[in-house]
């Protein structure tokens, strides 16, 4: 069946943009997994020196530090302050605590990201959400409403073009394979839905711009420089760090073992069994090359690369003699937690979206005016002291565990645990114990006055 000519038409438009912004993705995922060459970044390195390229992968750790510390504690319907089951249902047959994670690499490594849903055949009540690659979804915006007008994935390439496709529009999802070099329907649900069902999450939204930008960005450059300082001192290390041996007044036919057989090369390199013939040859040796200032360089740009991403310098490598104490560990990370707070609440606006389309397949309605709302864990570096002193203030200061409670904490076994319950029934016995405890029963009975 051919498409309309209004579907075509943006077919066409989306197709379009995807080649157009594939280059860009193929830098963001090299700077990601570490595979970007010093060739990219204007130095050419000789292919016999190729063996000294070094990368450090700092846009990694960018992306990774920040998607470590996001995580969905609670979904709530509105107005509600209690987590929903049924919302939570949906979470779990989706395998969302798994995906999440995917979906965040993506929004960092590429500025945007993508969840969709539709009807699960198997199991109405299970409708499917997935995170899509942001590498083969492109959307048209509407930026009145603030929503997808239309979305477009491709996949299944072959010789760097798509032969398949999906189209998803307000009222209809359409399925298309490329025939002849032409774009061909083979399958549409009418779902009347209202609205795309493609949610896009986007990385450092500026007004008026919908492309998202890479949380990489900020240390791209930063990793370009130490890289050729790392390769530099790769350099330096094998041909200036090691001392060098001389020998003047000698020839090749000097270099003999103390049986006046020549020695190999690499012998006469590393003077295992060094020895001349020639007694007018003198020898010495020059001292190794100081390459502190390589260190004292990278140092610097893991300076630089804390400054611009707000990271503990310790993230980068840095690290001083003594470790940081509880409350420097949280002055460190105030600023690296501010940025994830502000970023949750963007995302778990996304999210929010995503349940409750899921929602409306699910029930045929929607939840009010979408507006599902998601909670996070903490983001910072709480220890367990300050977590333990917080819940006890909270509660008023009454134990809010048991006995057996505070030992599961502790990680007890089963066998510990029974010695300790032993010990306390001996120590309930204990005659001496028992007179303190008569004493101090009394103590508490007794007029003011007459105490002491």
């Amino acid at each position: 069946m051919a498409l309309s000519t209004d579907e075509l038409g943006i077919v066409t438009r989306l197709e379009q943009r995807a080649v157009e912004q594939s280059t860009d993705d193929d830098l963001m995922s090299k700077y990601y997994d570490g595979q970007q060459r010093l060739d990219q970044i204007g130095l050419a390195v000789p292919p016999e020196l190729a063996r000294f390229e070094t990368v450090v992968n700092w846009p990694r750790v960018v992306v990774d530090t920040m998607a470590h510390r996001q995580d969905v504690k609670a979904l709530l319907r509105p107005g509600s302050d209690v987590a929903d089951s049924g919302l939570h249902d949906l979470w779990r047959a989706n395998n969302l605590d798994a995906d999440l994670p995917l979906l965040l690499t993506d929004l960092y490594v590429y500025g945007r990201g993508f969840m969709s849903v539709g009807a699960n055949e198997d199991d109405k009540d299970s409708p499917l959400i997935t995170v899509e690659s942001p590498r083969e979804i492109t959307v048209e915006i509407d930026a009145r409403r603030r929503r997808i007008s239309a979305a477009l994935r491709l996949y299944d390439y072959e010789n760097w073009q798509a032969r398949a496709a999906t189209l998803y529009l307000p009222e209809v999802t359409i399925w298309l394979s490329r025939e002849n070099g032409k774009w061909e329907e083979t399958d549409r649900d009418e779902h009347q839905l209202g609205r795309v069902p493609v949610v896009m999450f986007l990385n450092r939204r500026r007004t008026g711009d919908w492309s998202g930008r890479s949380e990489m960005m900020d240390v791209i450059p930063l990793t370009d420089s130490a890289a050729r300082s790392l390769t530099n001192l790769q350099l330096a290390g094998e041909a200036l760090a090691v001392p060098q041996r001389y020998v003047l007044g000698a020839s090749k036919g000097d270099f003999v073992d103390q049986h006046g057989n020549p020695l190999p090369a690499w012998e006469a390199y590393y003077g295992k069994f060094l020895a001349l013939t020639n007694k007018d040859a003198k020898m010495g040796q020059l001292a190794g090359a100081d390459l502190s200032n390589f260190h004292d360089t990278v140092r610097h740009y893991g300076q630089l690369a804390s400054s611009v991403t707000g990271f503990p310098v310790r993230y980068f490598g840095l690290h001083t003699t003594n470790p940081p104490g509880e409350g420097a560990i949280r002055a460190e990370e105030a600023q690296l937690v501010k940025t994830i707070e502000r970023k949750n609440a963007e995302i778990g606006g996304a999210l929010g979206w995503v349940m409750g389309i899921a929602e409306r397949f699910r029930t045929d309605e929607w939840v009010d005016a979408n507006r599902v709302h998601v909670e996070w864990h903490d983001p910072s570096t709480p220890t367990f002291a300050q977590k333990a002193d917080a819940l006890q203030k909270l509660a008023g200061g009454v134990p809010i565990i048991s006995r057996q409670g505070a030992w599961d904490e502790l990680g007890w076994s089963e066998a510990r645990k029974s010695r300790e319950l032993e010990y306390f029934e001996q120590e309930t016995q204990d005659p001496y114990l028992g007179l303190l405890e008569e004493k101090a029963a009394l103590n508490e009975r007794a007029e003011p006055s007459e105490v002491g």
